[in-house]
């Protein structure tokens, strides 16, 4: 496959104020995630992840729609089993990218989010879907269970809507979506960039070590038992309180003043 330009590049990257814009760029394609287009996120999310000036992402998509899922002409091109394992390897890595690392991420959902471009929804922290956004786990309908955004879709929703998507590969709106937990807010498409920027200011204004303590803390507690689950919870407040960032905010809120986070 040709690399693109600079101005073509599949993933774009835009910053300002501390949030940091990832934007997939294959819009003739609707961001189908080719493989070439899972490595380019995969290093911008890895280079985001290092870089403490960031404090949110927002994860969005170029034309009209979000993300359509794995490319299939691409797959078909290549219809080997160990293209397969490493493709899906590739994409669960950088899926797994999005809970590991300390910044939160929010899904800009404007348009059609199909098959892995719903995986990506759902690995996302937080999502904001335009009221026109569609959601489906299509791969049902061409004889592939959506195996992989399976894995997402059921740690948002419950177990039989989930599966409903999954048997079915039928559209839910995102009316629908945000009412089983597949996204956070449902606005129409001309107040998108500002809802997601009051989560994403929301965000900035916190105690950069509170949250990435924070969201390191939700994923890993999710799979533990409920006594191991406290006993972690409880270390990683004890560890919390210790930090200076702590201190400053209880002082701020004592004092009734702003606190100033020195991000220790």
């Amino acid at each position: 496959m040709t690399p693109q330009t600079h101005e073509e590049a599949y993933v774009q990257r835009s910053d300002a104020g501390g949030v940091t814009t990832l934007t997939l760029n294959r819009p003739a394609q609707f961001n189908a995630l080719s493989s070439a287009m899972i490595a380019a996120l995969q290093t911008e999310l890895d280079a985001v992840a290092a870089d403490p000036a960031v404090r949110v992402v927002i994860l969005a998509g170029a034309g009209k729609a979000f993300c359509a899922g794995h490319d299939l002409k691409e797959m078909r091109a290549n219809h080997e089993k160990p293209f397969m394992q490493a493709l899906f390897k590739q994409c669960g890595k950088m899926m797994m990218t999005l809970t590991q690392m300390p910044q939160p991420v929010i899904a800009r959902v404007h348009g059609i989010a199909t098959a892995a471009g719903c995986q990506l929804v759902s690995m996302c922290d937080l999502a904001v879907a335009a009221d026109v956004a569609r959601f489906a786990t299509s791969g049902i309908n061409v004889g592939l269970f959506c195996a992989t955004p399976g894995v997402g879709l059921s740690r948002n929703l419950g177990r039989k809507q989930a599966l409903e998507m999954l048997l079915t590969g039928d559209f839910i709106d995102a009316m629908t979506a945000q009412q089983q937990g597949l996204v956070n807010r449902v606005v129409p498409p001309d107040a998108l960039d500002a809802e997601v920027d009051r989560f994403a200011q929301s965000i900035v204004a916190k105690s950069s070590v509170a949250v990435g303590m924070g969201k390191q803390m939700f994923y890993k507690q999710l799979e533990m038992g409920l006594d191991a689950a406290y006993q972690y919870a409880a270390e990683v407040m004890a560890c919390n309180m210790m930090s200076e960032d702590a201190g400053e905010g209880i002082d701020a809120f004592i004092g009734k003043r702003k606190a100033e986070w020195k991000g220790r």
